[in-house]
C-alpha cells in the first residue's frame, strides 16, 4: 500500500468525539499530538446529530469519547491512565521510547520543575531566562486546574478575559521560548533524600541540583458508589465540557465556592434549572460570584444539604439530598450532576520527605518558597491552602525560581 494510503488508514483508526469548549478534549488531543499521531475529530456541537451516535457507541454522554481502532478508550482520564500504565504506545501501534538506565547514568538537569500550571510554567520562564535550562515534568494533567476553567476574567493583561486552556498554552509557549524542556508525563517517584535529587518518570530517570514542586491540586469527588457508577453518564466535574450535552434539562451543582458558582452560572446557558447543593447555609464564594448566582432566575440553592445518592440506572435521572440539620431527604429531578466541592494537593510523592500540614499542603517558609529540605522549593496550589488563584500561583512560581537560582549560585552551580 502506498505511504499516503497507510497514513489515511492510520488517520481513520483514531476517532475523538469532542466539543469546542471542552478542556478535557483539548488535553486528550494534546496528549495524542505528543505521540505524533493524528485523528479524526467529530465535533458534536457543530454536528449535533452525531451525539446519539457517540452515546450508542460508547454508552457515555460526556466528551471526549476516544476510539482507537475498534477499542473504546473512553475519556481523557482513561487515555491518561493508559499512558501512565505504559499501554498507550502499544495500542497506538508504537514501540515507545526505550527505557533509560537508572542510577548514576540518570539524565542530569540543574533544575527540575514538577508540575505545569501557572506556578510551574512561571518558575520555568524565570529559571530558563536565568539560563538554568530547566526540565518541566508537566504531567498528564498538564496546565493544572486552569485547563478546566471556562473564562479567566481576573488575570491582569487580559481585559477581555481568556479561557484557561488558552492561557496555559501561552504560558507553555513562553517557557519553551527560553529553552525549557517539557515532558508531558507524570512523575512516578521523587527522592529528596539524596544529592543530586532523583526524579523518575516511568522507566526514565533524571537527577537535579534543585527541585521545584509545583504539583498543584486535584478536584475532590463525593466518594459514593452511585457517583462512580454514573460517571460519564450524567456525573461530571467539568460543566464546560459537558453542560451543552444536557441542553433543555434540569441540572445540579454540588459545592459552594467560586468554582461551583462559576459552573452553575455557565450551566444556565443550557439548563432549564440549576440546583446548587451546599452543605452549609452560607457560601464560600466571592461576593461578586454570590451576587451573580443569587440574582439568576434559573438558579435555586439547596442549603444545609449533602448528596446521599445519585439516582439512575443507565443514566442520571435525579439526585437524593439530605438536610444535615433536619435529616430530611429530598429527591431532585435532574439529568446531570456536576461536582465542585474543592481540591486536595497533589503531594503524595513527597509525603514523608517534605513537611506537609495536616491536609497535605507543603509547609514552606513564610514569605518564601523554601521547604524543610535544602534545595527543594515549592510553589502554587500545592503549598497554598488560602488563595489558590492563578495570579498567586504564578507569583510563587517566580519566587521559587529566584530562590532556586540564588541557592544554586551559593552552591557554586552555574
Amino acid at each position: 500500500m502506498p505511504e499516503s494510503g497507510l497514513e489515511e488508514m492510520y488517520l481513520m483508526s483514531i476517532v475523538i468525539y469532542t466539543k469546542d469548549t471542552c478542556p478535557y478534549c483539548a488535553a486528550a488531543k494534546k496528549l495524542l499530538k505528543s505521540k505524533g499521531v493524528e485523528w479524526t475529530e467529530i465535533n458534536i456541537a457543530t454536528e449535533p446529530g452525531r451525539r446519539d451516535e457517540m452515546i450508542e457507541r460508547s454508552g457515555r454522554m460526556t466528551v471526549p469519547q476516544i476510539f482507537i481502532g475498534e477499542t473504546h478508550v473512553g475519556g481523557f482520564d482513561d487515555l491518561a491512565a493508559l499512558e501512565s500504565a505504559g499501554k498507550l504506545d502499544a495500542l497506538l501501534g508504537r514501540s515507545g521510547k526505550p527505557a533509560e538506565k537508572t542510577g548514576v547514568e540518570a539524565e542530569h538537569h540543574r533544575v527540575i520543575i514538577v508540575g505545569s500550571g501557572p506556578a510551574g510554567y512561571t518558575a520555568a520562564i524565570y529559571a530558563a531566562r536565568a539560563e538554568l535550562e530547566p526540565l518541566v515534568i508537566a504531567g498528564l494533567q498538564f496546565g493544572g486546574q486552569l485547563m478546566l476553567t471556562t473564562d479567566v476574567e481576573n488575570y491582569p493583561g487580559f481585559p477581555e478575559g481568556v479561557t484557561g486552556p488558552e492561557m496555559m498554552e501561552l504560558f507553555q509557549k513562553q517557557a519553551e521560548r527560553f529553552g525549557t524542556k517539557i515532558i508531558m508525563q507524570d512523575a512516578s517517584e521523587i527522592d529528596c533524600s539524596v544529592r543530586p535529587f532523583r526524579v523518575k518518570v516511568g522507566d526514565r530517570a533524571f537527577s537535579a541540583d534543585a527541585v521545584i514542586l509545583a504539583m498543584g491540586a486535584s478536584a475532590k469527588w463525593l466518594g459514593i458508589e452511585s457517583e462512580q457508577r454514573l460517571m460519564n453518564k450524567g456525573v461530571s466535574a467539568c460543566a464546560t465540557c459537558d453542560g451543552a450535552l444536557f441542553r433543555g434539562k434540569p441540572m445540579a451543582v454540588v459545592g459552594g465556592g467560586d468554582t461551583a458558582l462559576e459552573e452553575a452560572l455557565f450551566l444556565t446557558r443550557f439548563a432549564t434549572k440549576v440546583f446548587v447543593i451546599h452543605r452549609r447555609d452560607a457560601l464560600r464564594a466571592s461576593k461578586i460570584m454570590q451576587d451573580r448566582a443569587m440574582g439568576h432566575e434559573k438558579i435555586e440553592f439547596v442549603w444545609d444539604s449533602v448528596v446521599d445518592e445519585v439516582v439512575g440506572d443507565e443514566f442520571v435521572t435525579g439526585v437524593r439530598t439530605r438536610n444535615v440539620k433536619t435529616d430530611q431527604t429530598r429527591e431532585l429531578a435532574v439529568e446531570a450532576v456536576f461536582i465542585a466541592i474543592g481540591h486536595e494537593p497533589n503531594t503524595k510523592l513527597v509525603r514523608g520527605q517534605i513537611d506537609l500540614n495536616e491536609v497535605g499542603y507543603i509547609e514552606a517558609t513564610p514569605g518564601r518558597s523554601l521547604t524543610n529540605v535544602e534545595g527543594v522549593f515549592a510553589c502554587g496550589d500545592a503549598m497554598d491552602p488560602v488563595y489558590r488563584q492563578a495570579i498567586t500561583a504564578a507569583g510563587t512560581g517566580c519566587m521559587a525560581a529566584i530562590d532556586a537560582e540564588r541557592w544554586l549560585a551559593q552552591q557554586g552551580v552555574e
